[in-house]
């Protein structure tokens, strides 16, 4: 994969973009859209009569309105500016610092993230494994890993 092309979908903070559920290209909004496609326009009717024998079916409401949310993905990475995460300090840093990755920057690791334990260490992790072996090594390796284990 290019170089531009990995800056579109790997955040600096090394979460791949392009699997979340927001992000425009992504898997999760195509496979959203192609099962609203599968499914067609009147399967509530068809989920009200097999809710008498499978009552899972009777849930049919709430799945398609989430289904018709993760079809309606619009964010395009948080290099454009529309990370879902939004008190996150790392898109802004790095433009600040003319990077591309939190590893390139003199000052990584610093504590200027404002993310959350979790993510934080997250970011370190991800951000120390691009600086050892490359951004493209780093996207061939989480390139079959879930976005959110």
């Amino acid at each position: 994969m290019p170089y531009e092309e990995l800056l579109h979908r790997i955040a600096p903070c090394g979460l791949d973009c392009g699997k979340c559920i927001a992000f425009a290209d992504g898997p999760v909004r195509k496979a959203a859209q192609e099962l609203i496609s599968l499914l067609g326009d009147n399967f509530h009717t068809y989920a009200e009569r097999f809710a008498a024998h499978t009552p899972v079916f009777a849930e049919y409401a709430a799945f398609r309105s989430l289904l018709d949310h993760l079809a309606q993905g619009e964010c395009r990475g948080c290099r454009s500016g529309s990370c879902l995460f939004q008190a996150c300090r790392v898109q802004h840093c790095v433009r600040e610092h003319e990077v591309d990755y939190c590893f390139q920057c003199d000052a990584f690791p610093c504590a200027t993230t404002e993310l959350p334990p979790r993510l934080e260490n997250l970011w370190r992790k991800n951000n120390t494994l691009m600086k050892t072996i490359g951004v493209e090594e780093f996207a061939r390796r989480i390139k079959d890993r879930p976005r959110y284990p």
